[in-house]
């Protein structure tokens, strides 16, 4: 037999104030009242919860192991209420999505802005982190529905069971870049990969396999000791010292667009097409969605096929 559950409520407040009074006070109700609830919940489990010593109240064992239980699910509850009550009629309650640090930093705040002047019941909760960490919090349950920025085919998930539905939404381009200074200086033209391999390379990941894959891409043949010369764990701080004339990295295409307009960066290009990913929304199969899940998804990927967001992920040509 489960315990009252209106009694449970009462010791939850007298636990976490250490006080009948105040559980009283909280609960709007005498402190008679209370202290007489506490004493039938007592006898409906045959045990103890508090010790009385004068005025103060420890509690037992049992009383501590009780609010262990109770804790979480009145924390929950409290936490849901809003969202319980929120309308079904019109988007309303929580949206948790995942992207990309720098795809979700850049795109999706604005998204989210928008899509609250027209909604404005609705919150967000968003996580910006690498692939396979956002697919891990989409199956388990962790975000409604994530942009992920490398694309895999239905069942080639390393590790995952085939449970995703992958739609892509927009290609980016990944680019070797430097900044004019390094260009004029150290490039001048020759874009051949005898030339290239004896250049200062910077990148923003652990190891250098993304500028291998570039060169393998571009060349056919991977690259041998590149002279990397600064590892960070930051695209914002590589382009950055791309900028600053440090050496060659890759960097992603609409990130650098404006840059890439002003001439301020130069992209490293050659007769081969650029190197791609595909930014994809990934949700579980099976997953019904809500109306607000649908309705902001709609909104995103409407706003992403919007010109001004198109003309930053155009292909980077041939530079001459």
């Amino acid at each position: 037999m489960l315990p009252d559950f209106n009694r449970l409520k009462v010791f939850y407040h007298i636990y976490s104030l250490n006080s009948i009074v105040a559980a009283a006070n909280q609960l709007h109700l005498s402190q008679p009242a209370v202290s007489q609830q506490l004493q039938k919940l007592e006898a409906e489990l045959k045990v103890p919860l508090f010790t009385r010593l004068h005025k103060k109240l420890v509690p037992t064992a049992a009383g501590e192991r009780l609010f262990n239980l109770v804790e979480p699910f009145v924390d929950k509850l409290q936490g849901e209420i809003p969202y319980i009550r929120q309308p079904l009629d019109r988007p309303a309650g929580l949206l948790r999505i995942g992207a990309p640090r720098e795809f979700g930093k850049e795109y999706l705040p604005k998204f989210c802005h928008k899509f609250r002047q027209l909604y404005p019941d609705v919150i967000f909760k968003l996580k910006f982190k690498e692939s396979i960490p956002l697919l891990t919090m989409i199956m388990e349950g962790v975000l409604d529905y994530a942009l992920v920025d490398v694309y895999f085919k239905q069942g080639e998930l390393p590790s995952f069971p085939a449970i995703f539905s992958i739609d892509p939404v927009l290609k980016e381009e990944m680019i070797l870049v430097c900044s004019k200074d390094f260009y004029q200086r150290e490039i001048a033209g020759d874009h051949s990969f005898k030339h290239l391999l004896t250049k200062n390379y910077i990148t923003d990941e652990d190891d250098p396999s993304i500028l291998t894959l570039w060169f393998k891409h571009h060349f056919r043949k991977s690259p041998e000791n590149l002279n990397i010369v600064m590892t960070l764990d930051s695209h914002e701080a590589l382009i950055s010292a791309l900028k600053l004339g440090m050496g060659l990295g890759i960097a992603t295409a609409h990130l650098v667009w404006d840059e890439i307009q002003r001439g301020d960066v130069v992209p490293i290009t050659t007769l081969q097409e650029n190197m791609v990913n595909m930014i994809s929304l990934v949700q579980l199969q099976d997953k019904v969605p809500t109306l607000t899940e649908k309705t902001f998804r709609d909104f995103m990927i409407a706003g992403m096929q919007k010109a001004e967001v198109l003309e930053r992920f155009q292909s980077i040509k041939f530079f001459t």
